[in-house]
């Protein structure tokens, strides 16, 4: 599980380097005459807010149960996670729609210095991109994934501008537009992960099912458990990044009820000790001859 320190250190990493890169990009872009460089800094502004929700919403979903909500507050995390791919979705749209107007507007080539801005750029959004991706898939977390890939994306929106600016660069006249061609080719990658973040993000709010080799890990981990014969139900419900657990759990028909009752607590030990996502357990009792 990630601890309280290191979720306020990366929302703080995302928030900052969004906010120094809006700036760069957006004065780079005017100076240097690069549309491609001014909407990617736009979509920075707009990754500062949504950075915003993203991490609050996180936080919120960590609060634990209480009298009005006794599953706890899990769900917050697939609302921002959803809104992360919303987002996502609608910078594309917006991206991409100015690239085609700017595509039928004369204008004149970017300049040269726009070019390592945009390299530079890259290297630090593809960076951050990975510290924050890793921390989301270690805790199973869409609105932290959904971050990650908002900076993905600004790293591949910068890309694909520099490979623009590049050949309007070599190519001179007649190529002054290649940057916005390639802020529109990016805007396809773009559109398809933030669709991917939302998609997923929905999944969970529907309690869609989770991945099969972690069911097979608690059934195993279930059956390590003496007295039990078997598994013969195992529904998993993630919340959030936490796990709630239904299990029918197959015992001799000659366990008295009191033995049965002992074993049914000692499963539920044993797995909410086995795995700290795991929030609560379920068990229900199923004789075997």
């Amino acid at each position: 599980m990630i601890d309280a320190g290191k979720t306020v250190a990366l929302a703080l990493l995302s928030l900052c380097v969004n906010i120094v890169l809006m700036v760069v990009k957006i004065a780079a872009g005017i100076a240097g005459n690069s549309y491609a460089l001014v909407a990617d800094g736009i979509e920075s502004a707009a990754d500062i807010f949504t950075s915003l929700v993203t991490w609050v919403g996180f936080r919120m979903s960590l609060r634990p149960p209480d009298a009005n909500h006794p599953f706890g507050h899990g769900k917050i995390e697939s609302l921002a996670g959803l809104f992360a791919g919303l987002s996502i979705l609608g910078a594309a749209v917006f991206i991409g729609w100015s690239a085609l107007l700017e595509i039928r507007t004369p204008q004149h080539g970017p300049e040269w210095f726009t070019l390592p801005v945009l390299v530079a750029v890259v290297a630090v959004k593809w960076g951050v991109a990975v510290v924050i991706r890793r921390a989301g898939r270690d805790v199973d977390s869409r609105a932290i994934e959904g971050d990650a890939w908002h900076h993905l994306s600004d790293a591949l929106t910068s890309a694909a501008a520099a490979v623009g600016i590049s050949i309007a660069l070599v190519g001179g006249k007649g190529w002054e537009q290649a940057d916005d061609y390639g802020a529109l080719a990016a805007c396809v990658i773009i559109i398809v992960n933030g669709s991917r973040i939302a998609a997923r993000s929905l999944h969970d709010m529907l309690d869609g099912n989770v991945p099969e080799n972690l069911v097979e890990s608690i059934r195993a981990s279930a059956r390590e458990v003496g007295g039990v014969m078997d598994i013969e139900k195992c529904r998993v419900r993630k919340s959030g990044i936490g796990l709630f657990i239904e299990l029918h759990v197959c015992l001799s028909g000659d366990t008295s009820v009191r033995e049965g009752h002992r074993i049914g607590h000692e499963v539920k030990d044993h797995l909410l000790a086995s795995n700290p996502r795991i929030l609560d357990v379920v068990v229900h009792i199923e004789p075997v001859e």
